[in-house]
């Protein structure tokens, strides 16, 4: 994959991605005791769908692109998610604007919730700290993401929440590290939701990360995928991944509605949507 992430923004893995966010902020929403959110991998929060990296690829038509005429109430499962990017967009003139999850996250926070993001790169560190320089509720840290699973973690003021993993997978060991980072949130955070991104070219290392999280003795993680093709081609970004630890109660049944949802909007004949549990509670 070609990242940064701006060349990718949009596109049906950060659609489904996004989607699936939301739904897990809104369900730590439904108790009024104050939460915070971990973003390890926040990118620069807003990206620029007609800028040069999203021009280059055109992914984003073929993602949010498919789903901005959809009338408010015509899918409720995408209205929340939907409603802020609409948002965004009105932010910015009605230009073609999208929110990453710090965005998102951030819109979704009611008095008291919090929302840490940590990224590496000097230039989308800046371009986030600029984007919450005005948002007390939302700190940035220029720090590598799985170093801070360890220093942020367990955090100080709410005992519940959500840690965010979203890498880039530009190493060749990034199952492996995601596996471990998964590990050491859920050691250091038990009573946080753990949801960790992952892309499908094929099948072979998402089985490795999976067992290896099972042989790990894990518990409770379900994963959520939409693939647009058999994952055959190990070249081509043939599918989105998501797997959830501690899944709040009722996620599994909005997840596959959604999945569903998404599938008939962003796919074809060839796409399948599944929500199977890799090791139940």
């Amino acid at each position: 994959m070609n990242y940064r992430h701006g060349y990718h923004a949009g596109n049906f893995a950060d659609v489904m991605k996004h989607v699936l966010l939301t739904a897990l902020i809104k369900a730590l929403c439904r108790k009024p005791a104050p939460f915070c959110v971990l973003d390890t991998h926040a990118g620069v929060g807003i990206y620029d769908l007609s800028g040069p990296q999203a021009r280059s690829t055109g992914e984003w038509r073929d993602g949010i692109g498919r789903l901005l005429g959809t009338s408010p109430g015509a899918d409720p499962v995408l209205d929340d998610w939907l409603d802020i990017v609409r948002h965004v967009m009105r932010e910015h003139g009605g230009e073609l604007f999208y929110p990453g999850s710090p965005a998102l996250v951030s819109r979704l926070l009611r008095p008291g919730d919090t929302l840490t993001c940590c990224e590496l790169h000097p230039q989308d560190q800046q371009s986030l700290k600029r984007l919450f320089r005005n948002t007390p509720a939302v700190s940035v840290h220029g720090r590598d993401g799985y170093e801070a699973i360890t220093a942020l973690l367990p955090p100080r003021h709410a005992k519940r929440g959500l840690v965010l993993m979203d890498p880039p997978f530009e190493q060749k060991d990034e199952f492996q590290r995601l596996a471990k980072a998964i590990i050491t949130a859920r050691r250091r955070f038990g009573t946080g939701i753990i949801a960790a991104w992952y892309p499908i070219k094929h099948r072979a290392p998402v089985r490795a990360f999976q067992n290896a999280l099972k042989d790990a003795g894990q518990r409770n993680l379900l994963a959520l995928e939409l693939t647009l093709r058999p994952p055959l081609d190990p070249s081509r970004l043939n599918g989105s991944g998501m797997i959830v630890a501690n899944p709040p109660f009722g996620f599994e049944d909005v997840a596959r509605h959604a999945l569903d949802v998404l599938r008939g909007h962003l796919g074809d004949e060839e796409t399948a949507a599944t929500v199977e549990w890799v090791v139940p509670e």
